[in-house]
């Protein structure tokens, strides 16, 4: 999908869906360092092509997180290989490309990762993304997510939104446990 070898996504709808999928493999990440990252940005400009997968190493465990249309998102485990170009975009303009220079990410590498909590938009009045969920990474030094921003991925950096309801994972899950594939 996208070009991107290894990428098959399984895009799941809604916090149950996401938590009894992948909770265990999140929180088994309690621990470990981001060692780094990967984003896909245009090689012309460096514009971030947030349609793609936002990679994150952690000491060798690789979390592939990805939103699509309004409400949906995958995590994929260790599948996505970052040294294949992208490919099947001849057709465009712009020519997609693996990147980890990003001013957001960049200062969490290196860092051990405390906590993982899955966020559900759950907003005061119904709007389109209304469930939607994003996963947040809790540092020392400061936290981010990566939400949907509506058929698109978004990084935003400090406390969610106050309409995000935060579900803390436990963390009784053993490194073991991670998803490989």
């Amino acid at each position: 999908m996208m070009g991107i070898s290894g990428f098959e996504p399984t895009f799941l709808v809604g916090l149950g869906a996401v938590r009894k999928e992948h909770g265990p493999g999140l929180a088994a990440l309690a621990g470990r360092r981001l060692t780094g990252f990967a984003i896909v940005c245009f090689a012309e400009d460096g514009d971030w092509f947030a349609d793609c997968p936002v990679v994150l190493d952690f000491d060798g465990v690789q979390a592939e997180i990805c939103h699509w249309k309004l409400d949906e998102l995958s995590i994929g485990w260790n599948s996505i290989d970052m040294t294949a170009a992208i490919s099947g975009w001849e057709w465009f303009e712009l020519t997609p490309a693996w990147s980890s220079a990003d001013e957001r990410l960049e200062p969490f590498v290196g860092q051990e990762l405390r906590e993982v909590a899955l966020l559900e938009w759950r907003p005061s009045g119904h709007d389109l993304a209304d469930g939607s969920v994003a996963v947040e990474f809790v540092f020392d030094a400061g936290r981010f997510h990566i939400s949907n921003a509506l058929d698109e991925n978004s990084i935003d950096l400090g406390d969610a939104h106050p309409e995000f309801v935060r579900h803390r994972l436990d963390f009784g899950a053993q490194p073991d446990q991670v998803a490989s594939g």
